[in-house]
């Protein structure tokens, strides 16, 4: 069973299915990988347009699949495939050209997408086991569900409010103290957070 993350994607690893290089990695959703195993030409997402993209629709050089397989943990796919051209951008065959990493200040963090709730999620988890004074969540996880409850319904009020008023540069934040309150609770009440995610994905459409 193949699983996708929490954003719905799953890594694809390109390999020349000759030489055994590796070529690029995209993001795959199920429908690129169904449009992949229907066309045996390699179907991506596009995270940043919200798109699936069809490798070498604009360039030519499409990938022609020969297997799929998984990791060992079936959270990774290896696409060994036929290159019909460059790959990269930047007309180079593989989109690892660049040179070694030597230390982690050339380290850069992408643009933060819905990603950042289950890494925030993983912070308050571990404050739920930490003495430090100076936190606020820990402050929180010490006076209980009830007054974290309290703080949602607090925050749930601003929220809405903010938007009837219109107040639309204040709603970000306000939403942002919503999603984070609500985050502490249920990581207070001990509910897996995973078990939210496959409720939520079951309300699509």
């Amino acid at each position: 069973m193949i699983k996708l993350n929490q954003n719905g994607t799953i890594p694809g690893i390109v390999q020349d299915h000759k030489t055994g290089d590796i070529l690029m990695m995209g993001w795959m959703t199920r429908e690129s990988l169904e449009r992949t195993l229907d066309s045996s030409e390699v179907w991506f997402y596009s995270r940043s347009r919200n798109e699936l993209w069809k490798k070498g629709q604009t360039s030519g050089n499409s990938l022609k699949v020969i297997s799929i397989v998984t990791d060992c943990d079936s959270d990774a796919l290896l696409i060994k495939a036929e290159a019909t051209g460059p790959v990269c951008h930047t007309g180079e065959q593989s989109c690892f050209h660049s040179e070694p990493i030597n230390n982690i200040s050339e380290i850069k963090r992408e643009n933060v997408g819905p990603g950042i709730l289950q890494e925030l999620y993983s912070v308050i988890q571990d404050r739920k086991d930490s003495k430090d004074p100076n936190s606020y969540t820990v402050d929180l996880f010490e006076q209980g569900v009830e007054r974290i409850g309290q703080k949602v319904v607090e925050e749930a009020g601003e929220t809405a409010i903010a938007a009837a008023v219109g107040k639309s540069d204040q709603l970000p934040e306000e939403v942002a103290d919503l999603w984070y309150h609500t985050l502490v609770l249920i990581a207070a009440s001990g509910i897996n957070l995973n078990v939210v995610w496959q409720i939520l994905a079951s309300r699509r459409g």
